[in-house]
């Protein structure tokens, strides 16, 4: 079945092919597989496992075209790449295709850590991708920082941090600094989510869908009236719209 799908992207990027599948490159292409990504993540948020399917088919085009443009380069191709996962999944679980006979996560991330060595780490932070959303990234920063031992204790040390940048947002005098400062508290809220075993990312999505929800059941209590009311019979809405979830 892959093997048709290859065909396919092969026929596209030919010289009698689609002009614009032609024109693409790795950049061009790398925030539609980005946008790939979140919809298959939407999709399971939803439980919808028809959508699923075929966000996966979507997913799964893009790794199909980066390995055809890579192909056309003579750098790899899309058996190299199911070579090198399958040889990096065998690599990372010594205890299931290996001769060990422990290991579990903890040697999961134990083997990531020489492979990032291996390719040239300079230090704990080396290889978390810039491309990463915020947060995630954020996250991911911070839980390198703790493998070496720089992090709080418990939640209290984030949460204390928390109202030392809110009073540093407070005290800029600005544009500049208003947005270090408002970045350095996001970062440290990241650190709080972190340590209540909360996944930011997550919790911001909920928050927007939780937006989105009541924001819509508000429009349509007041109808076409709504751009037109007061900030005060706005919130009026909200508190209901809330009340009745």
């Amino acid at each position: 079945m892959i093997e048709r799908l290859i065909a396919i992207m092969a026929r596209l990027r030919g010289p009698d092919g689609c002009e614009w599948d032609r024109a693409q490159t790795f950049a061009t292409i790398a925030p539609y597989t980005i946008e790939e990504a979140y919809e298959v993540a939407d999709a399971i948020e939803r439980s919808n496992l028809s959508e699923l399917k075929d966000e996966l088919g979507d997913l799964l085009l893009q790794v199909v075209f980066h390995s055809r443009i890579a192909e056309e380069q003579g750098v790899f191709g899309f058996g190299d790449v199911v070579a090198a996962i399958s040889d990096k999944m065998e690599r990372r679980h010594p205890h299931i295709f290996g001769d060990e006979a422990e290991g579990g996560h903890h040697r999961w991330e134990e083997v990531k850590a020489a492979e990032r060595v291996t390719k040239g780490a300079t230090g704990a932070l080396s290889g978390v991708a810039t491309g990463l959303p915020a947060l995630l990234r954020a996250e991911k920063l911070q839980k390198r920082a703790a493998r070496v031992g720089f992090d709080w204790p418990d939640a209290a040390g984030p949460r204390a941090k928390i109202d030392e940048e809110l009073a540093e947002v407070e005290g800029a005098t600005t544009p500049e600094d208003v947005a270090e400062e408002i970045g350095d508290l996001l970062f440290t809220t990241v650190n709080w989510a972190r340590h209540h075993g909360v996944d930011p990312e997550a919790a911001l999505r909920a928050a927007n869908a939780k937006f989105e929800r009541r924001f819509a059941a508000m429009e349509k209590e007041a109808g076409a009236s709504f751009p037109a009311l007061s900030l005060d019979e706005k919130e009026a809405l909200w508190v209901r719209a809330k009340a009745a979830e």
